[in-house]
């Protein structure tokens, strides 16, 4: 069935009522006074462990089943990168869609920068959800650990390392435009303009972020690992926390000042209380 619109004279569609929700204070105190906010914190530790203990099981699992050390392994077999890349986003689909009622489903601290830079979270909240996140993954890393020592010892944590023949700019260069295109997905997936007007955007919001997710992966396995998650790659070269870092922030500008036009309306704003 389709619902009978309006059209104007001029051909087009009129506008809704709608009207962009003012920033979040940049520093919120009373956060810090409100069960719900401990509870998005747990919801954030909670999911990172998780993020970290499949994903990191998977690739260690990949690493051994190909390990051309091991007599007798196909060094064809294991799930190879299209399975690690469905392990990655398959998983920040399903804990997206557990938590994003709760505390966003940030489950990275450059998600978590970028919506802070477009003034969506307050810095307390970002902070502490950077905290909560990069403690939830080194205890999903340490659950690994504690399952798999001799084969984690062996294949280093599953960490990611840049592949030979690659520079580390080229490698940043991946970080930066893989970071950008999982951030640029979640503040569109997210836009409160879209929530506005179509219903089922925030219920299928988990599904193109969780697919951005994987896109990156089998784009960018093959020279850095794929990073794009500080939490993931928590201790380990600088690559993988700089560059998720800028790509967030150049997709949080992009998202507000460009495609939404922030900076113009603010303007218009300005001049009409002048």
């Amino acid at each position: 069935m389709t619902k009978d619109v309006e059209v104007t004279e001029a051909g087009e569609f009129p506008a809704k009522d709608y009207h962009d929700p003012p920033p979040t204070p940049f520093f919120d105190p009373d956060e810090l006074t409100k069960w719900s906010f401990y509870r998005a914190l747990i919801a954030e530790f909670i999911a990172t462990l998780l993020f970290l203990y499949i994903t990191v099981l998977t690739v260690i699992g990949y690493k051994s089943q190909t390990d051309p050390n091991i007599e007798g392994v196909d060094e064809c077999g294991g799930v190879g990168i299209l399975g690690i890349a469905w392990a990655f986003g398959g998983m920040i689909f399903i804990l997206v869609y557990c938590t994003a009622g709760i505390s966003g489903g940030h489950i990275n601290p450059a998600v978590t920068f970028g919506l802070f830079l477009a003034r969506k979270v307050s810095l307390i909240r970002a902070v502490l959800y950077m905290v909560a996140q990069c403690l939830g993954a080194i205890c999903g890393v340490g659950l690994v650990k504690a399952f798999q020592s001799s084969y984690y010892n062996r294949y280093g944590g599953g960490a990611n390392t840049m592949a030979g023949g690659y520079s580390k700019g080229v490698g940043l260069g991946a970080e930066i435009i893989g970071t950008f295109v999982l951030v640029y997905t979640v503040f569109s997936a997210t836009d409160p303009k879209r929530n506005a007007r179509d219903s089922h955007v925030p219920v299928l919001a988990p599904l193109p972020i969780g697919f951005a997710v994987f896109m990156v992966h089998l784009a960018t396995i093959p020279i850095t690992g794929t990073g794009i998650n500080p939490a993931r790659s928590f201790g380990a070269a600088w690559i993988f926390w700089v560059g998720p870092f800028i790509g967030a922030a150049i997709a949080a500008f992009y998202h507000q000042f460009v495609l939404r036009a922030a900076a113009i309306k603010a303007l218009g704003s300005f001049r009409s209380n002048a």
